[in-house]
């Protein structure tokens, strides 16, 4: 679907509240005890939605416990989790619309739309938007907590002092890294996330989609090692040799949070659910002096250099031992139209119902990447080879053991082999 519809629909009327919206958590207690656990990563939002979770607490034979750690380290411990057959020991798990489509591959998630139907009249799971982005073949696998996409963080004090433009390109961004180099207030001009295999994934793939590539044919043979694709990961390259080092490459999301919060790095292209905390005096030097702007383009007259859509979202695992149903209620009270009311001072949420009271300095950034952002494929293998394929691969680039052509060529032909071999390329 088009993110534009999306955003349109941002603008509608409120619906009419209704009774789970209240306040606290609304359930009947459960018959049984019941313990109810959580996995996710750590960031301002979905921390309140975590106390959210954990509110259900207060009803009686309900124990809600919410593990956040940060995001390669949630990771790890979900795919280790699942991965072992068997009981999950998570009843609840924080997802994006990549580990939906791997989990919904490895058989991991359980599908939602018998509960979605279920109590869509008493909670108009209908007004959450994202559903799409949760769907493969037809069934839905989690509820979107936010919507998301990664733009451009930066401070104009530094900028309009050296009398650079705001960056809208990559070229500029680069061009803007070799004056702010001198600037000796900072540690490092800019970043963006490349610490991680999923890191260099996210990167190369918008990158790819910004220059006018896309990762897959129609067929699922790979497309991704085209001339499209050596200019994005060269691009990529570029970008760390002349803004961010070695000790930028090792910047995570949340260093990258506090680096551009306290005046560690001029500029940061990160996510957009850490800008609400750049005026939080608890957490930011610089309360009202970083300013946002769309993710900057590949070419001058592309498209904005990020997808956009579902950042975060709560499933269920295929394996639990709690009832799915009390299970999916209380991820319904998490994401009521009150808690979203409240967590739509951290973050983009997804109600339709409570968007015209969300208010925030980032948002016409995120919403012109959203509009005029890329977007990319939403296939099974993708989700199932391609990512696997490039974390491994792409983080190579930086030993400079091989070309950008050589490495995508290896790349494609290692995802070939086993895209084949699990029968998403006709043998």
């Amino acid at each position: 679907m088009k993110r534009m519809i999306i955003l349109l629909a941002l603008l509608m009327l409120a619906l009419p509240a209704t009774a789970q919206d209240m306040g606290g958590c609304m359930l009947e207690a459960p018959e049984s005890p019941a313990q109810v656990n959580m996995i996710g990563w750590t960031y301002p939002i979905i921390d309140f939605y975590a106390s959210e979770l954990e509110a259900c607490n207060s009803v009686d034979n309900i124990d809600v416990n919410t593990q956040l750690l940060d995001s390669g380290s949630a990771h790890d411990q979900l795919r280790l989790a699942l991965g072992a057959g068997g009981t999950s020991p998570y009843d609840i798990i924080m997802v994006t619309q990549g580990d939906v489509n791997s989990y919904v591959a490895e058989g991991w998630m359980m599908p939602l739309n018998d509960l979605i139907e279920k109590y869509e009249e008493s909670h108009h799971i209908s007004d959450i938007l994202g559903l799409d982005d949760m769907t493969v073949d037809g069934n839905i696998y989690a509820l979107p907590m936010e919507q998301n996409t990664r733009h451009f963080f930066y401070r104009p004090d530094l900028l309009e002092k050296h009398m650079i433009d705001v960056p809208e390109t990559w070229d500029d961004v680069i061009a803007a890294c070799g004056v702010l180099a001198a600037e000796d207030s900072i540690v490092i001009p800019f970043t963006t996330q490349l610490h991680a295999g999923w890191a260099w994934r996210i990167e190369f793939g918008d990158m790819l989609l910004a220059f006018g590539g896309q990762a897959l044919n129609d067929d699922n043979t790979p497309a991704f090692n085209s001339d499209e694709g050596v200019m994005a990961l060269e691009k990529l390259v570029e970008i760390v040799d002349a803004c961010m080092g070695p000790e930028g490459l090792t910047y995570s999301i949340d260093d990258s949070q506090i680096g551009i919060a306290t005046g560690e790095l001029a500029m940061a292209f990160t996510w957009a659910t850490r800008a609400a905390s750049m005026d939080d005096p608890d957490f930011s030097d610089y309360v009202g002096g970083i300013e946002f702007a769309p993710a900057p383009k590949a070419m001058a007259d592309g498209l904005y250099g990020a997808t956009g859509g579902t950042g975060a979202a709560l499933g269920i695992p295929a394996n639990i031992d709690d009832d799915p149903d009390l299970v999916f209620q209380i991820i319904l009270e998490a994401l009521d139209a009150e808690s979203q009311v409240q967590a739509s001072q951290l973050g983009v949420i997804t109600r339709v119902s409570v968007a015209a009271e969300a208010d925030a300095r980032y948002l016409p950034a995120v919403f012109a990447t959203i509009e005029g952002g890329v977007e990319g494929q939403n296939v099974p293998a993708i989700g199932a080879v391609l990512n696997p394929v490039w974390d491994q691969w792409l983080p190579q680039i930086m030993t400079g053991e091989m070309s950008a052509a050589e490495l995508l060529d290896a790349a494609a032909e290692s995802y070939s082999a086993e895209a084949t071999a699990q029968g998403f390329i006709e043998g």
